[in-house]
Parts: C-alpha cells; structure tokens; sequence
C-alpha cells in the first residue's frame, strides 16, 4: 500500500516497505505530512491515534517491513496544501541531469545557483523538484552541496540505502574529488591543506566556517594543478567533508575560489571577469564509491562546466 495523500479526512491505513524500514515513526510522519503541526504530530501518537499493527506505539518505535500504520482524520488548512510552483524548465533541466541511477540510489549533476533545501528567500530548491518529479518514490539526500557548487549530489531510495550510503561517506569508501578554479598562482609543492575549522555566526546572524586552533580536524588533498600568474585550476579529494571545507581552505592560503561571495576577495573577483568567469569557481566532479550491496565499483562523473575550460 503507498504513502497516503497529505489531506487524510478519514482513518487510513498503509502497510511500510523497505524504503521507510528503520524510520522513527516520529520522524516519518514528519516527514511525510509537512503541512501538519509538529505538536500535532507527538499529539496523536501520544494519544494513541496512530498505531502499528494495532498496537499503541512511542515515538522512538523504528518501523518494520510490514509493518501495518493506522492514521486518525487530521484537519489541514486549504493554504497548507497549495503546491509551490516550480518552473517547467527547472523540472525538464532537473530531469535530463540524473548521471547515475540503480534500484538504490541515484546522482544527478546539480546546477549551479540552486540551493538543495528551500529556505529563506527561497521557494523551492533539489529536494522539491525531484519529489515534484518522483511522487511516489522515497527520495533522500546522502549528503549536501553549496547553493552555488555544481555536480554530483546523491540521493537514496530507501532509508537502508542512505544509512549504508552515509557510513560509507564517513569511513571513505565514497570518495569526492572537486575542481576548482582559485585566484592566483596557487604553489605547485602545496599539496596537502590540513587547517582545522570552527563553524561561527557573523554579527547579522550568519553562519561562517574558519580555520582556528580547536576547530574540527579537516583534510583536503590537492591532486593536480594547472596555473598561470592570474588563476589555478585544482583538482583537490576530500578527505574529511566539513561545512565551506575546500573554500576555507583555499583561502586560508590565499588563493580564494574565484567569486566566492563569503569567503572571497571581491576586488580579485573583478579583475578576472574579463576571462568569462560568471559563477563560484566550484564544481563537485565525480564519486568513487567502493564495491558493497548496493552496486559495484563505480566511478560517477558529472560534466564539467565549459566555464572551467580556460587555457592556463
């Protein structure tokens, strides 16, 4: 039986597949049904309004395959329910940028500009185009990518695969290499960028990443350069996968990420905007992901942008 609809006006029933097995049952129904209060939501299950094979349940209960979830009536304002508009080339470019897809997961090379998660200012971002495109598929983001970093994103088709997918991120068996494009000459002996960094609020409340004594160890290894006296384009892995991770660090040797709006130098910025460079410098090229149950061993690429194409 599938996901039920975010209006249930009468008590519903729906049996959990793989793709929700080892979920809190708090955190699918918040999940699941956006629209309706978080209060709301400890308020049934405390109630013993939803049950699990008939049975009352807290809300740490982790689902099982079959598992039988009975829902209450709920009542959600008209406002709630209207669908966010997304532009149709916003859908037609997302749906031509998937680069790897199995049973599992998929990647899909994320544009430029387009921040992974709506928020402030934002209407909509990844996750709301592909849910929009796949209604009734589990889609679940692995791990994360800057509003203006392009590439290779991941995202699951099961809560066993994204757990298996994010253990393998945090014991390196998924490898990221990224390019970037820096102001400068970047140092050809600088190979290894081993700077620890501390996440920090601004005074207008803005969260930034530095390099401090203290902060979280970060690793970034530097694979190939190619420069001339104006710019460098790095091939750099990372190692560790901090917040702002490679742009701290590039700049923290100083040679920012060309027009990176935190943690550049706007007057570099402009005197290299004659060479056509019209977005961060930053682009996620491809995932190693070792062998395991979910594929074999693969390397996924994401083109590279022609803006990165430039004669050093």
């Amino acid at each position: 039986m599938s996901i039920p609809d975010q209006t249930f006006t009468k008590v519903s029933y729906f049996k959990i597949s793989a793709a929700q097995e080892g979920q809190r049952i708090d955190n699918f129904l918040l999940k699941t049904y956006k629209t309706v209060p978080k209060s709301k939501i400890y308020k049934i299950i405390r109630k013993g309004e939803v049950r699990v094979n008939k049975g009352r349940i807290k809300p740490e209960y982790k689902l099982k395959i079959e598992d039988t979830v009975r829902l209450p009536p709920i009542a959600v304002s008209n406002k709630d329910n209207t669908p966010v508009f997304i532009p149709k080339d916003v859908l037609d470019t997302m749906e031509k940028s998937i680069v790897f897809e199995n049973d599992h997961f998929f990647v899909l090379n994320k544009p430029y500009g387009l921040a992974v998660h709506s928020g402030t200012g934002l209407s909509y971002g990844v996750v709301d185009v592909l849910k929009r495109l796949r209604p009734n598929q589990m889609v679940e983001l692995v791990h994360r990518l800057d509003r203006d970093t392009s590439g290779c994103l991941m995202f699951a088709k099961s809560r066993k695969a994204l757990v298996m997918l994010q253990n393998m991120l945090k014991q390196s068996q998924i490898n990221k290499t990224y390019i970037a494009m820096v102001v400068g000459q970047w140092p050809a002996k600088q190979k290894v960028l081993d700077f620890p960094l501390k996440k920090y609020l601004m005074q207008n409340g803005e969260k930034r990443v530095r390099v401090e004594k203290g902060g979280q160890m970060a690793l970034t290894k530097v694979l190939k350069v190619q420069a001339n006296k104006k710019f460098s384009l790095l091939t750099l892995r990372l190692i560790t996968g901090r917040t702002h991770q490679i742009r701290v660090h590039c700049q923290s040797v100083g040679h920012s990420i060309i027009n990176d709006d935190k943690y550049g130098n706007r007057e570099d910025d402009k005197q290299l905007k004659k060479y056509g460079f019209n977005r961060m410098m930053l682009h996620a090229k491809t995932l190693n992901i070792e062998s395991n149950e979910l594929c074999e061993a693969v390397e996924i690429s994401a083109p590279v942008p022609e803006v990165f194409n430039k004669k050093l």
